[in-house]
């Protein structure tokens, strides 16, 4: 347990590859306790206030990776501008876990399964990376290259998620499709914003999760959508759109042709919210 977000920087500096960090260990313990993790060597950064509080600024929100999902839900700004997140992070696990986890840790546990980072990619977040060596600021989209796999160093951490104060006017979708109401983990997770202006959706971003090795920014449907009005044709088309960017498996939890057939369908509803 590093004394300071210093110490424990330099540790992983010393010694890459060999400690894993921790925050809330809401999954991390879980799979610690089934082992099912390989590391034997942890460090525990849940008492770097370094890495807590959310700031505001004209532009953006700032948050802290140790931010949990109750801080989340109870922040007015991000009520306001990013009801999204605040759903999501309503709908992990129970209260407990949502008081422990962390958005940070939400990240990086790299789950295609996760529940907020789907509106974190349509929200185009940034984050910061920190290491010995300084700090690093990069979009969101493509941290995830692959299962598990992140464009993060063995010696850095996730210290803050930046998000642009730029959703005004504009509609939220938010989706998880789960086996029960609550306290499940998704089937399929859907995250769509857009703006409409003189009938036709100028701005679009969408992000569907448990579809893929990764959660998937669908930029060729969002390039489908964009300057079209809404109607039949439009769905149909990015539909088929969809239907390329995605990969689903069949798992424990569903199959393939289930999910294929969900994305499409909550498609089709959150744009059937944007018509007029």
């Amino acid at each position: 347990m590093p004394g300071s977000l210093a110490d424990a920087l330099a540790l992983l500096n010393t010694q890459p590859g060999v400690w894993k960090p921790f925050a809330g260990g809401t999954d991390l313990m879980v799979l610690l306790e089934a082992g099912k993790l390989e590391h034997r060597n942890y460090v525990n950064i849940w008492g770097l206030n370094e890495l807590r509080g959310i700031d505001v600024t004209d532009t953006h929100v700032i948050l802290g990776s140790l931010t949990t999902y109750t801080e989340v839900q109870a922040h007015p700004v991000l009520q306001s501008e990013f009801p999204m997140l605040c759903q999501a992070a309503s709908e992990t696990g129970g209260l407990a876990i949502q008081n422990r986890g962390t958005l940070g840790g939400n990240i990086v546990n790299a789950s295609p399964a996760a529940d907020s980072p789907p509106a974190l990619l349509v929200y185009d977040a940034e984050i910061e990376l920190i290491s010995i060596a300084g700090s690093r600021w990069l979009p969101y989209v493509g941290f995830h290259t692959s299962y598990k796999q992140m464009t993060i160093a063995p010696d850095e951490l996730l210290a803050r998620i930046r998000l642009p104060r730029n959703t005004v006017g504009a509609s939220h979708y938010y989706r998880k499709v789960g086996t029960r109401k609550a306290q499940a983990i998704s089937k399929v997770c859907f995250s769509g914003l857009a703006r409409i202006d003189q009938g036709h959706i100028e701005y679009v971003r969408i992000a569907v999760g448990s579809v893929a090795p990764i959660i998937v920014r669908c930029v060729e449907t969002e390039n489908t959508l964009r300057g079209r009005s809404c109607g039949a044709e439009t769905t149909r088309a990015a539909c088929a759109s969809l239907l390329r960017e995605i990969s689903p498996i069949d798992d424990i939890r569903s199959t393939a042709k289930y999910r294929l057939q969900v994305a499409q369908n909550l498609l089709t509803d959150f744009l059937s919210t944007l018509e007029p």
